[in-house]
C-alpha cells in the first residue's frame, strides 16, 4: 500500500507537469543535450559510487568485520540498482547490509557501518547546502539573503539541540519502534568519536562524491543552457535531495524534478529547463540503477558470489 501511495504520488506530480510544461520547449532543451556529455556523466556517477563503496568498506571495517573491496563493490551496486524498486531512500543500505552480513563474521558491525555511512552523507548534504547558501547570499535580494540565514542558523542550532537530547535521553525512555534504530545511531556515534581519523576521511571522501555529484548536475545545466553559479547549483541540488528523501514519492521521482526547478527559478532558469535538467539526472540514476544491477549478477558469478535471487526474496520480505 505504501509503495502504491508513492508510486501514485510520483504519477501524479508528473502528470501535473507535463500537462503544465510547453513541450515545444522540452523537445528544444532535450534536444541540446549532448549524448557524449550523458555518457560521460554516467561513467563518472558509476565511479563516484564505486568510490562510495569502497567509503563504506571503510566504516564497515572499522569494526573489524573483514569485508573485502570486491565485495564492498558488488553489494554497493546491488545497492544502487535496490534504490529503483525498494521502498524509500535507505532501500539500497538495507539490500547491501544483508548482503554484507552473510559473508562476514561480525554482522552487527555492518549495520552500524552502515547506519554511519548514512549519519556521515547527511553531514556532507548539510555543508553543501549551508555552502551554497553562503555563497548565494550576494546573488538575493535583502530579504531573502536575510531569510537564507535564519534558516541556516535555526537549522544548525535545531540540529544541535536535538542531536543533545537524543544522546542524553535514556534509550528505555524511547518509543518501542525507535529504540532500535535510536541505539544503533548513538552506538556509531560512538565509534566514530573513538575513530576521527576514520570519520573525518570518510567525511572528506563523501564530500568529493557529493560535490561531484553537483557538478555533474551543473554540467548537465550547461548543455541545456542553464547558467547558473555553482553555490546556486549547491544550494538547489541539496534541497531538492532533501525532497527526494521524504517518504512520499517512489525514490523521490516527480517530487526531486519539481523541486529543482522551482529552486532554479531564482536564478533566472525556466521552469522547463529545470524540470528536464532534472529528469535527464534521474535518467542517469535509472540507467546507472540498472548497470549497478548488471554488475551485481556478473560479479555474483564469481566464486564465492551470493546468488541474487534468493536475497532480493530475503530483502523484499525483510521490507514487507
Amino acid at each position: 500500500m505504501k509503495v502504491a501511495l508513492r508510486l501514485a504520488v510520483s504519477g501524479a506530480v508528473l502528470a501535473l507537469l507535463a500537462m503544465l510544461l510547453p513541450w515545444a520547449e522540452v523537445r528544444q532543451a532535450i534536444g541540446r543535450m549532448s549524448g557524449r556529455t550523458w555518457l560521460a556523466v554516467l561513467a563518472l556517477f558509476m565511479a563516484g559510487h564505486a568510490l562510495n563503496a569502497l567509503k563504506w568498506r571503510m566504516l564497515v571495517n572499522a569494526g573489524r568485520s573483514g569485508l573485502g573491496r570486491l565485495q564492498a563493490v558488488r553489494f554497493h551496486y546491488a545497492g544502487l540498482f535496490a534504490n529503483m524498486w525498494l521502498p524509500g531512500i535507505v532501500g539500497g543500505d538495507v539490500l547491501r547490509a544483508v548482503l554484507a552480513s552473510r559473508v562476514t563474521a561480525r554482522p552487527e558491525t555492518v549495520i552500524l557501518g552502515a547506519v554511519a555511512d548514512r549519519l556521515i552523507d547527511t553531514v556532507t548534504l548539510a555543508l553543501l547546502l549551508t555552502c551554497g547558501a553562503l555563497l548565494v547570499r550576494g546573488m538575493l535580494p535583502a530579504a531573502a539573503a536575510r531569510g537564507v540565514t535564519a534558516g541556516i542558523l535555526a537549522a544548525a542550532v535545531t540540529g544541535a539541540v536535538v542531536l543533545t537530547l537524543a544522546l542524553r535521553r535514556p534509550l528505555r525512555r524511547w518509543p518501542r519502534r525507535l529504540r532500535r534504530p535510536a541505539g544503533r545511531g548513538m552506538v556509531a556515534l560512538r565509534r566514530l568519536a573513538r575513530l576521527p581519523a576514520t570519520a573525518i576521511t570518510a567525511l572528506a571522501m563523501s564530500l568529493l562524491i557529493q560535490g561531484g555529484f553537483v557538478l555533474l548536475n551543473a554540467w548537465i545545466g550547461h548543455d541545456l543552457g542553464i547558467t547558473v553559479p555553482i553555490g546556486g547549483w549547491l544550494l538547489a541540488w541539496s534541497l531538492a535531495k532533501l525532497a527526494a528523501t521524504l517518504p512520499v514519492s517512489l525514490g523521490g521521482l516527480g517530487v526531486r524534478d519539481a523541486t529543482l526547478a522551482a529552486l532554479l527559478v531564482p536564478f533566472g532558469v525556466a521552469v522547463t529547463l529545470g524540470v528536464v535538467a532534472s529528469l535527464v539526472w534521474q535518467s542517469v540514476l535509472i540507467v546507472g540503477g540498472l548497470v549497478g544491477g548488471l554488475i551485481w549478477l556478473l560479479l555474483g558469478r564469481l566464486p564465492g558470489g551470493v546468488p541474487a535471487g534468493r536475497v532480493l526474496v530475503r530483502v523484499s520480505a525483510t521490507r514487507a
